[in-house]
């Protein structure tokens, strides 16, 4: 069995960014840096056979590559319930184009259709009994966080293996997005 998702992996000086964000929030199990991403699909556990399903459907598709900027930081659930503290995406027209085919991939691989909707963001800390004044007062003093944009030229699908000291995510494959045409050359074509 594997546990997959399909992601946006991060340039390492965002995700060393993003991490210096941490801290002040008891009850937080911050995300180490190199586990940083951007989901664009959690599969869970499949057998070998759908994931090799799933490699050959995502392998077909075809999105243009685009600019990224993350921006803002959240929590999901009410700040004395929250679950997450995250940082989130700014909207995005391409990105939301990709997660699209990326879950139409996913179903014709055989999957069932994911019933939550698409929220880009990136899981800074899962929280367990944080205080709701320390949530909502790291999101007063980090809600102006503006990274500059990235370049977002492929996805990939990532396993996850849980160990007692936090989840291991691996790399299974890498998926290119086709580079956008400069305005100038398309005429030439």
């Amino acid at each position: 069995m594997l546990r997959l998702f399909v992601a946006l992996p991060l340039p390492e000086a965002l995700r060393l960014r993003l991490a210096s964000l941490g801290g002040g929030v008891p009850g937080a199990r911050w995300t180490s840096p190199e586990n940083l991403h951007l989901t664009l699909r959690f599969i869970g556990e499949v057998e070998n056979g759908v994931g090799d399903d799933l490699d050959a459907a995502l392998a077909g598709v075809s999105a243009p590559a685009f600019d990224l900027t993350l921006s803002g930081v959240g929590h999901f659930g009410k700040a004395a319930a929250a679950r997450i503290l995250w940082a989130g995406a700014e909207p995005n027209d391409a990105l939301n184009h990709l997660q699209a085919k990326i879950e139409t991939a996913v179903m014709h691989a055989g999957l069932p259709a994911e019933q939550r909707r698409f929220s880009p963001h990136v899981t800074l800390a899962r929280l367990k009994r944080a205080p709701g004044n320390r949530v909502e007062q790291f999101v007063a003093d980090h809600g102006d966080f503006k990274a500059a944009p990235i370049s977002i030229d492929h996805y990939t699908l990532f396993s996850s293996f849980l160990s007692s000291s936090g989840a291991i995510y691996t790399p299974e494959a890498e998926y290119p997005l086709f580079p956008l045409m400069d305005t100038e050359t398309v005429g030439e074509i």
